[in-house]
């Protein structure tokens, strides 16, 4: 019964649903095609490298090809952490002849590193990539006083390659998350009015009301 009642209500006040869902639709439509069609995430690369120290620089290192195989290790975990730093980034800014937007992340899996690089637009991150390459290439010997003043062997693992990030979830998902809301917005505003109307339309209306209905006149 309560599910017939409802659909009467649904029926009987659709345009006041559809109000709200309209209006939310004119402001959030343009963004989601727009969103679908550039992709709207801008753009990232990633790096991957191995690292050691330049063993020339010790030439009364004792040890075993172990020892060179942890030192790479440690080497790299520690270049993990630096370039999440902000003086890491400080180094990457002062490098860029023009300024940009970008983020980074760092992570590593026990030898080799990863860099994730992302900004708005591929020239942009371009030249961010380029700064990421030559300051661990060429620099790490003023951050680390165990390399003495040599800068450790830094080598990539892959050419970079900028490519279009996807959307974040809330770009993709949140037209529709706000026309979901506006339909539930919609739906109780039908409630509300059809409660609040004095108006009856069926027969069985006056009846759960305890009336007892004793003609009806047709429509026609």
């Amino acid at each position: 019964m309560e599910l017939i009642m409802m659909w009467r209500v649904i029926t009987r006040r659709w345009w006041l649903i559809i109000l709200p869902v309209a209006v939310v639709a004119v402001m959030v439509l343009p963004d989601m095609l727009r969103t679908g069609i550039s992709g709207g995430g801008g753009y990232s690369v990633t790096l991957r490298y191995t690292a050691h120290q330049n063993l020339d620089a010790f030439p009364n290192r004792v040890g075993d090809y172990q020892d060179v195989w942890l030192a790479s290790e440690l080497l790299v975990n520690a270049l993990t952490d630096w370039v999440r730093t902000s003086r890491f980034a400080d180094e990457v800014n002062t490098t860029l002849e023009t300024a940009s937007q970008w983020s980074l992340v760092a992570d590593n899996q026990r030898s080799v590193g990863v860099i994730t690089l992302s900004g708005a637009d591929a020239e942009g991150l371009g030249r961010v990539t380029e700064a990421v390459m030559t300051i661990l290439t060429t620099r790490t010997q003023d951050y680390f006083p165990q390399l003495g003043e040599t800068p450790a062997d830094v080598v990539f693992l892959d050419m970079p390659t900028i490519v279009s990030a996807p959307p974040p979830l809330t770009d993709r998902f949140g037209g529709f998350l706000r026309l979901g809301l506006a339909l539930i917005a919609g739906l109780g505003l039908a409630l509300l009015v059809e409660y609040l109307s004095p108006v009856v339309y069926r027969a069985d209306e006056l009846e759960g009301m305890g009336m007892t209905v004793i003609a009806q006149v047709p429509k026609r």
